[in-house]
């Protein structure tokens, strides 16, 4: 076993290096520019939406209140008719990224956090750089990207989507693995 307090220095690292990897993976590669469709006729749909106010949440249309209404013939119709959505509707205004950026890297130190917790439980110091990147890096990988999977299984994401931020959750997990097994307590 291992002193969690010993593992601060490469939860915060791991933190700052998982960071920046997704910002290089975000901002200067194209992996992700088509994770989300364009409306068609997207002012048309905007010009009807916006008279009614939506306010920001989530949405479900068509919307039913139970298992008895969903048997209904009304609320089949509508879900024949279409369009079946799943919405998350925003405040209106310009996205600033300072808040989610900080939410981000806060979210990092807590997957650093647990990845240290499992590890520290598991591992005593001195343990070899393979063998802590072996569990932190499954430890990571689970905590990046299996939570991904449940809105493409039950909500239509699209699989596409699902798999690249997969793949940049196995990318965190790797970085986050290295920086560990190279700051573990010797």
């Amino acid at each position: 076993m291992t002193a969690l307090s010993s593992l601060w220095l490469p939860i915060l690292v791991s933190a700052v290096l998982v960071f920046i990897a997704s910002t290089v993976i975000h901002m200067f590669l194209p992996w992700h520019r088509n994770d989300y469709l364009k409306l068609p006729d997207e002012d048309k749909a905007m010009d009807a939406l916006r008279p009614l106010a939506i306010p920001p949440g989530d949405y479900v249309a068509p919307h039913c209140s139970g298992p008895e209404e969903m048997k209904s013939p009304a609320f089949k119709d509508k879900m024949n008719k279409g369009p079946v959505m799943m919405v998350t509707v925003r405040p209106s205004g310009m996205f600033s990224m300072g808040k989610p950026l900080v939410q981000w890297f806060v979210f990092c130190v807590v997957i650093g956090f647990f990845a240290a917790y499992v590890t520290s439980h598991a591992l005593p110091s001195g343990t070899q750089y393979l063998r802590v990147f072996q569990l932190v890096g499954a430890t990571a990988f689970m905590a990046y990207a299996a939570a991904l999977w449940p809105p493409s299984i039950w909500y239509g994401r699209s699989w596409s989507a699902t798999f690249k931020s997969t793949v940049d959750g196995l990318v965190y997990a790797l970085v986050t693995a290295g920086t560990f097994g190279w700051l573990w307590p010797r």
